[in-house]
């Protein structure tokens, strides 16, 4: 995965973030990484209504 692709999120592991569980099926556009720890990174997505957050790769489908 890119900076500028485009990202579809399939799920996300933390059930207790409500604003980021209605991600779920929205597309963004990868704008960084971040490192979560030793061994993690997370791409921050950024959707159409300007919000942002972080997910990991395996919540992530690249798109066409």
């Amino acid at each position: 995965m890119e900076v500028g692709q485009k990202v579809k999120v399939l799920k996300v592991r933390d059930q207790f973030l409500k604003g980021v569980q209605s991600k779920v099926g929205a597309i963004g556009t990868i704008k960084g990484f971040k490192m979560t720890d030793a061994s993690s990174v997370g791409m921050i997505v950024e959707f159409e209504d300007q919000t942002s957050h972080w997910f990991f790769e395996d919540e992530l489908e690249t798109q066409e």
